[in-house]
């Protein structure tokens, strides 16, 4: 069997203006979504927010994926820094609190991994808006057969598909704001570093 490229698999093409464009030419816009503490509201907030989250799905006339990206987080410099500022604290009571505040992190840590949780909301532009097949089988093709070359998209293309995704974006920012979220779209470093620990699962 031919030896197949890493980048092949990869169905990036390429980043720009804070646009993912996949090989196939459509494009994707990722926001990330701050959390909010859903069982410290009360009954009433907490069904005003079921409710609009309602409403932003059924006001979606788009397609879109909401992504949840757990991971294990790396708390060893956290609690290097702890201890560097137990022994450099002047006050006996401040030093007794941080030392028994060092301790009970190593003890939660030693229990149960501590995982960090990103949420994000991705919007997809297809051209003609004719998503190609995804399923099990094309994606199982897709490894012994990669597409190597990727659909051109021009300026112009780019431009108008990006303000159509630009469109989206708006909509969703405005209902879940509404929610008290807090809405970040990612540039183009933050995409490289988010598909890079996607692709490298690693600690935090």
């Amino acid at each position: 069997m031919p030896v197949t490229s890493t980048k092949n698999l990869v169905p990036i093409s390429d980043l720009r203006e804070g646009v993912v464009i996949l090989k196939n030419g459509s494009l994707r816009m990722v926001l990330e979504v701050s959390a909010i503490n859903f069982e410290l509201r009360s009954a009433e907030e907490q069904t005003a927010i079921l409710q609009g989250f309602q409403r932003f799905l059924n006001s979606a006339d788009f397609p879109l994926q909401i992504v949840v990206s757990s991971r294990e987080l790396n708390i060893n410099n956290y609690i290097s820094a702890v201890d560097k500022i137990v022994e450099s604290a002047e006050s006996e009571l401040f030093r007794i609190q941080a030392v028994e505040y060092s301790r009970f992190i190593k003890e939660l840590s030693s229990l149960s991994n501590i995982m960090s949780k990103k949420f994000y909301v991705v919007l997809p532009f297809y051209i003609y808006e004719t998503p190609e097949k995804t399923g099990l089988t094309q994606s199982l093709r897709g490894l012994f057969k990669p597409k190597e070359v990727a659909k051109e998209v021009t300026d112009e293309q780019f431009e108008t598909y990006k303000n159509q995704l630009m469109q989206r974006a708006e909509l969703v920012y405005g209902v879940l704001v509404g929610l008290g979220l807090k809405i970040t779209p990612l540039k183009d470093e933050d995409l490289k570093q988010l598909y890079y620990n996607l692709y490298n699962p690693t600690k935090n």
